[in-house]
């Protein structure tokens, strides 16, 4: 049978998962600190970012260890492991897959050894578009894999294959051959490095702490740790820090691209991208929501916790009364258990379940973050009905999503989203709501504080900033593809297909698995 994912989705199908977010990356040098305790914190902060598997890589300077395994981070590790992870620079990840399936093997940091004995430690948030190109450019240098089939590893092994280069040079002849969305945090024996792909798609931050540095995917990792937020890694910039101080090299030159969709969903709301509070993002979002689509109602609720900073901006800005609807569990969020049929059909109500006294007879606005498959709402709808709502008012703090993503998001595929095929009427009876109001896109970007032409809205309006691959040669199993083919000895890895990477599902492999990597010899796998 097959493993969970990790994920347990409104509709408690993990077949049918609505959008997933990006992964979470954390690094610290500070001699002197419990680094490993530090980036298990930094790594609790970013837990939303990705459920599948953590993992943290330390050194202490004359080796590197890694220890990973599937599992939310407190799953993971327990206060006798963080003990043994000793060291003064140190880097993590939470991951949900973008590239190669939910495998032991595919958790990160990856870590790969160069034959000049140096050991390289690397966590990645994002998603590569060219990854069947370096897989070419990797078996022509004659690398070998180590099992993987992430885009991750695919860099750290390109990275380690130039042992005549320090890694800072590697880096900066590997980093301007990526094309797609990168947020790296990596490592060797003495030096912690960072690099942000040229369009800087995805955050990264970089703070201070008294004894050292410390670089995330949001702020609020750096509030959790005690560091003092510095500034954003640039665009196109790799940054290395070591025993001489923080350096910094360009390796592409910028051309700015954020991520429109962590303003709506992925960020926490007490994180800040540039410069703009993401809870200050969202209530101006059901500000403007409210004024967009206005109506006569008695109450606003949110469907909670995404949809509540949106839901108080529409309240302030209608003057409708704010108020809870919607009760959410929520020590049931994250599962490893497979959900029976009967627990389906329940839907959400495992998750979420109406407040009654404060629905019956009331005309309710519910405000979401957004729509992918109407599964979420389509059951909240019922319920709320069910529960005596007179009028259901549903508004979204965000565009139709129209198209997937690419950069590190895992939507569903284009034909599974809704507003794909159907107009907003046609998802609003879809859904069964009384009325149905999305926020524009113009009034999104204006919430966000940044220009247009610095924001990715391709999930919105199909606006790719990167060129994607011809032949359709991307895929979240775009390697398992690769694999097969190399495998079986037919044909090149260029000349994988899209039926290729749609058949590769993900592996099941060992369960609990962990290793660890020294310098001066050959890979270790230790599987307890």
């Amino acid at each position: 049978m097959p493993r969970g994912d990790g994920r347990l989705s409104h509709d408690l199908d993990p077949q049918r998962p609505g959008p997933q977010d990006a992964c979470g990356v954390f690094g610290v040098w500070a001699p002197g600190e419990e680094v490993a305790k530090l980036s298990y914190f930094g790594l609790y902060a970013l837990q939303h970012r990705g459920q599948e598997a953590a993992g943290i890589a330390v050194s202490d300077g004359s080796g590197v260890v890694v220890y990973k395994d599937l599992g939310l981070v407190a799953q993971v590790f327990d206060e006798p492991t963080l003990a043994s992870l000793r060291g003064h620079l140190a880097i993590g990840h939470a991951r949900y897959s973008t590239t190669g399936g939910s495998t032991w093997e595919n958790a990160q940091p990856t870590i790969k050894a160069t034959s000049a004995g140096t050991t390289i430690a690397l966590a990645h948030n994002g998603n590569l578009v060219n990854t069947a190109e370096l897989a070419r450019e990797a078996v022509d240098r004659g690398l070998s894999g180590d099992g993987s089939t992430s885009d991750t590893a695919l860099v750290t092994s390109l990275l380690a294959s130039r042992p005549d280069l320090s890694v800072e040079a590697a880096a900066l002849e590997v980093l301007p051959t990526l094309r797609g969305a990168f947020s790296f945090v990596f490592m060797d024996e003495t030096t912690l490095y960072a690099a942000r792909d040229p369009h800087g798609v995805r955050p990264l931050v970089l703070g201070r702490l008294e004894r050292g540095w410390v670089v995330a995917s949001e702020t609020a990792a750096l509030d959790i740790v005690g560091a003092t937020v510095v500034r954003e890694v640039e665009p196109g910039e790799l940054i290395a820090i070591d025993e001489h101080g923080l350096r910094s090299a360009r390796f592409a030159p910028p051309e700015p691209k954020g991520c429109l969709f962590e303003y709506v969903y992925i960020a926490r709301p007490d994180t800040t991208i540039a410069g703009r509070n993401v809870h200050a993002a969202r209530v101006q979002i059901g500000r403007r929501l409210a004024r967009e689509h206005p109506v006569e109602a008695d109450l606003v609720i949110p469907v909670p916790e995404s949809g509540t900073p949106a839901a108080i901006g529409y309240a302030e800005q209608s003057g409708i009364t704010y108020g809870a609807g919607l009760m959410k569990n929520s020590y049931v969020g994250r599962t490893f258990i497979q959900p029976s049929q009967t627990l389906r059909q329940l839907g959400i109500r495992l998750k979420l379940n109406p407040l009654r006294e404060n629905v019956r007879g009331k005309r309710l606005v519910v405000v979401d973050d957004s729509i992918v498959r109407g599964n979420t709402q389509r059951a909240i709808v019922r319920m709320l009905r069910e529960a005596g709502a007179l009028e259901v008012h549903v508004r979204i703090s965000s565009p139709p999503v129209s198209w997937p993503c690419f950069y590190g998001i895992d939507f569903a595929t284009r034909a599974e989203l809704l507003a794909n095929g159907l107009d907003t009427e046609g998802i609003r009876r879809s859904i069964g709501a009384d009325t149905l109001g999305y926020v524009s896109l113009a009034g999104l970007i204006a919430a966000t504080e940044q220009p247009k032409t610095r924001l990715c809205r391709a999930c919105f309006d199909g606006e790719y900033p990167i060129e994607l691959p011809a032949g359709n040669l991307i895929g979240k199993h775009v390697l398992e593809g690769v694999d097969r083919r190399v495998a079986g000895g037919v044909g090149h890895p260029g000349d994988i297909t899209e039926q290729d990477y749609q058949a590769g599902g993900d592996r099941t492999g060992p369960g609990a698995q962990r290793f660890a990597v020294s310098t001066g010899g050959p890979e270790a796998l230790h599987r307890p």
